[in-house]
């Protein structure tokens, strides 16, 4: 079962498309407040986390993909173990738009 963070995360594909807008330099500048833990480029926002055990590792990868699908917007990932490595970027734009930054904020509400 989703948690109400995640639901209400949940946005229409039609909104969807409207936050695939590249950003800015100056909004990606303004976005490191909100996302202290992500390093932020034009090109991704990219974050490794390192849980205590391959099964935490999972069942966060597993939330965060009952997210992706709700948002329509999937993240490029890896795991080996107990680390995950996320990169966040809107590939048919070239970079980081506001539907990054929105999952990007939602997994970051996972974590705590």
């Amino acid at each position: 079962m989703l948690s109400e963070n995640m639901q209400d995360t949940k946005i229409s594909k039609t909104t969807n498309m409207s936050k695939r807008q590249l950003l800015s330099l100056d909004a990606l500048q303004l976005l490191q407040p909100q996302l202290p833990d992500w390093e932020i480029s034009t090109a991704a926002l990219k974050r490794k986390l390192e849980f205590a055990n391959f099964s935490e590792a999972w069942a966060f990868m597993s939330r965060v993909a009952l997210l992706a699908e709700q948002l329509d917007h999937h993240p490029n990932w890896s795991n080996v173990y107990n680390k995950v490595e996320l990169q966040l970027s809107t590939h048919d734009r070239g970079g980081v738009t506001p539907l990054d930054a929105q999952l990007a904020a939602a997994i970051d509400e996972i974590l705590q």
